[in-house]
């Protein structure tokens, strides 16, 4: 097939992935997950790692977001037409469900790097002529609809990605589950391999990315037994995947050979919250060339040549005169500033210490912790101005998320003439790298320990930007307190109760804004350069997915 030529020689990984972020023009992802997914395909095609990823179409996107005066969030269906991007491929699988066949088809994009690797993405599509209506639907919404639309989007992610591979003469060597959606393909390698338990775990990788037990996919027997009709014993699910409820995450871990969690801290949670199963640590990282701005990447091709591909170069960074690193970051700030104010009708000055903070907006992420006392944030600016810029999409059913963001509009409302707030709405992937390209200092403040990673304040660092952060995640191991930035309350071994644990870290955020973070920038330029150049070269060196793949390759997929 002319489409497939040069990418099915060999043997490959496949990656399986819910959602896949790789450009916002293909808008097949919704957060952190997908963007992951997007920079470990961008690293494998750098490092010519013989990759092959899978996932759904989402022919109607995640969804538009839209902000009325007061910060309401709605939701508007985008379409998008996949011809334009990728190549639709004649063949054809078929996956039982509800007792019909459901025809499943399949969309090749060829993700190129500049080395010239190529690594193929399988955008798996059931709108197929032939279909029933509501089959027709079920790659439409990513994350949409109930819990039986969510599990047959599993169903074709699992099955019907084990068999489109096979279909289209793809070899694989290991088969990567990033999170639990895509456990199904396990169930389908063991009827391949006649039960045999142990070939099933040789041939498969688990990445688990939630650490908290709401998180994991859970799906009732009925349910399951409804959507899969007789196609699965159910006594064979209930062996690997639980006796009370299908847990998609114990499917996997029971089918796995190699287990991971995407930092070190998100390991020791996992291992508590799955006690038995060897969960190892592979901290995530972000694709380089992809999140560093244009005049950075200029600056490191000036001074550290080949950085995009060994990203480790980067911790030359103090070759670069420090005139020339603020000149970058002097310039990306002003091209935020000015897209802020014309897209937000606001008054930001590019010469005002400017904070970040941008992510799925919802309660555990905490983004009005900033506002905790908008008398101190006022008393402080009239020392120190400052703004902020914020962004980023609720779930259309998490009520809390759409409040938190209502909540900052009236912050802001209440701030005016004294701090100046904004709030970019319709969050993607270009509104991210404009912001963690352009502010001052990244802020991140989730509740404990409820961040398994987090890679924002990575991408931010590539581009010199401070973090300023809860110590979790990942920010526990890229932390050096004055060095490469600064922690927000406690460590996380202290035993503080959850109040008290609250009030150190809405202490700690305010007094060290005030009283280091503020005068460093506006007194001390040296000094903040140099943990500007820290971030370069004490982070982006070593967080970037180039590393991450490098890790999978040598501990998971060899």
């Amino acid at each position: 097939m002319d489409e497939l030529q040069g990418v099915l020689k060999g043997q490959k990984i496949a990656y399986f992935s819910m959602e896949v972020g790789l450009t916002s023009e293909i808008p097949t992802y919704a957060g952190g997950l997908g963007t992951l997914a997007g920079d470990a395909i961008r690293s494998s095609a750098d490092l010519k790692l013989p990759l092959v990823a899978v996932t759904l179409i989402s022919k109607r996107n995640y969804f538009r977001q839209t902000l009325d005066a007061d910060g309401r969030q709605s939701e508007q269906s985008r379409p998008w037409n996949p011809e334009e991007l990728m190549t639709r491929l004649p063949n054809s699988v078929f996956v039982q469900i509800q007792g019909r066949s459901v025809e499943v088809k399949a969309w090749l994009y060829k993700y190129q790097s500049i080395t010239g690797w190529v690594v193929p993405v399988l955008f798996l599509d059931t709108d197929v002529e032939g279909n029933l209506p509501e089959d027709r639907e079920i790659t439409y919404y990513l994350y949409g609809g109930n819990e039986k639309y969510r599990l047959k989007q599993e169903v074709i992610l699992g099955f019907g990605g084990v068999r489109m591979l096979a279909e289209l003469g793809f070899r694989i060597r290991k088969f990567h589950m990033n999170e639990g959606h895509s456990s199904f393909l396990a169930l389908e390698l063991l009827k391949e391999n006649g039960l045999d338990i142990d070939k099933v775990r040789e041939l498969c990788v688990f990445t688990t990315h939630t650490p908290v037990e709401a998180g994991h996919d859970k799906f009732g027997y009925d349910l399951v037994a409804d959507v899969l009709n007789g196609t699965v014993d159910i006594g064979l699910l209930k062996k690997f995947g639980g006796s009370d409820r299908l847990n998609m995450t114990l499917l996997a871990l029971n089918l796995s050979n190699y287990v991971n969690g995407v930092a070190k801290r998100h390991q020791e949670v996992s291992s508590k919250m799955f006690a038995g199963y060897q969960i190892n640590a592979i901290t995530n990282g972000v694709h380089s060339y992809t999140w560093t701005g244009e005049k950075y990447r200029k600056l490191f091709d000036k001074y550290l040549q080949g950085w995009a591909i060994e990203p480790e170069l980067l911790a030359k960074v103090d070759l670069i005169p420090d005139c020339e690193i603020w000149q970058a970051h002097t310039e990306q700030k002003a091209d935020l500033i000015e897209y802020c104010n014309k897209t937000a009708n606001v008054n930001l000055s590019p010469d005002v210490f400017t904070i970040g903070f941008a992510r799925r907006m919802t309660e555990y992420k905490r983004p009005t912790l900033l506002f905790s006392d908008l008398n101190r944030l006022r008393s402080m600016s009239k020392k120190y101005k400052l703004q902020i810029i914020m962004s980023g999409k609720a779930h259309p059913r998490d009520g809390g998320g759409k409040r938190l963001i209502e909540q900052i509009y009236s912050f802001a409302k209440q701030l005016k003439g004294d701090i100046e707030t904004v709030y970019l709405e319709g969050y993607d992937m270009n509104i991210a790298a404009k912001l963690v390209g352009g502010v001052d200092v990244w802020l991140n403040t989730p509740m404990r320990p409820m961040e398994a990673s987090g890679t924002s304040g990575m991408k931010a660092a590539h581009n010199g930007v401070v973090n300023f952060s809860v110590l979790d995640g990942w920010w526990i191991e890229g932390w050096i307190e004055n060095l490469t930035g600064w922690a927000i309350g406690p460590h996380p071994k202290a035993c503080l109760e959850d109040q008290q644990c609250f009030i150190k870290e809405a202490e700690d955020l305010y007094s060290k804004l005030e009283y280091i973070i503020l005068p460093t920038f506006y007194d001390r330029h040296d000094e903040w350069i140099r943990l500007m150049k820290n971030s370069i070269g004490k982070i982006a060196y070593y967080f970037n997915s180039h590393r991450m793949m490098h890790r999978y390759v040598t501990e998971a997929y060899l």
